[in-house]
């Protein structure tokens, strides 16, 4: 997979050091969707596939101020979502018999490695934030974005005109948005709220 870092990647990566969100938004659309290609071949699920980029990003976005010594920034992309990603099958693979188990391995060795998980937090607080929304508007919410239904499935589901359906989704991530604008760093909101196809 030929992947072409962005020209200026030395100067994002450096200007990101320094918390600054747009050369981290650069960096995002740079290699969001590559990253996403890879992903979605090893898991064949959307759903997860996002997740897993998602919190690869957050990640990136909370460890920032080490990010300059890394000697190649898409390679360690690529490991961490590779990481991810085993981790991921691993625990779908085993999660009947070893579930206990292996959740405790994967808390242990995220601790070991420093990065700790607020991203379970973070989708907490999403969650909460649905759970808040008007009937109408969190039920198209949760078929657009959970279930991953297209707005015309929607419109037919539910019995609404697809421009209905639209204005929902818009009024939902805005409520979301303002919703969390307190408790969640602006750009893990970002990448949170991003949608990967």
């Amino acid at each position: 997979m030929a992947i072409i870092s962005p020209p200026n990647e030395n100067e994002l990566l450096y200007r990101l050091t320094t918390g600054d969100q747009r050369a981290f938004t650069e960096l995002f659309d740079a290699y969001y969707k590559p990253l996403g290609e890879y992903v979605f071949k090893l898991t064949e699920s959307l759903p997860v596939t996002e997740e897993i980029v998602q919190d690869v990003f957050i990640k990136i976005w909370i460890k920032r101020e080490t990010i300059v010594e890394l000697k190649s920034f898409k390679n360690y992309l690529f490991i961490l979502c590779r990481n991810q990603t085993f981790d991921a099958l691993r625990k779908k693979a085993k999660e009947h018999v070893f579930q206990q188990k292996l959740e405790h391995f994967l808390k242990e060795e995220s601790a070991l490695e420093g990065l700790g998980n607020p991203i379970d937090e973070y989708r907490e607080w999403i969650d909460q934030a649905v759970a808040k929304l008007p009937p109408q508007q969190q039920k198209v919410y949760i078929l657009s974005r959970y279930e991953r239904l297209k707005h015309e499935e929607i419109a037919a589901k539910l019995q609404l005109s697809t421009e209905t359906v639209k204005k929902h989704i818009q009024h939902a991530v805005r409520f979301i948005q303002t919703d969390l604008r307190s408790r969640v760093d602006a750009t893990i909101l970002f990448v949170l709220m991003t949608q990967l196809f």
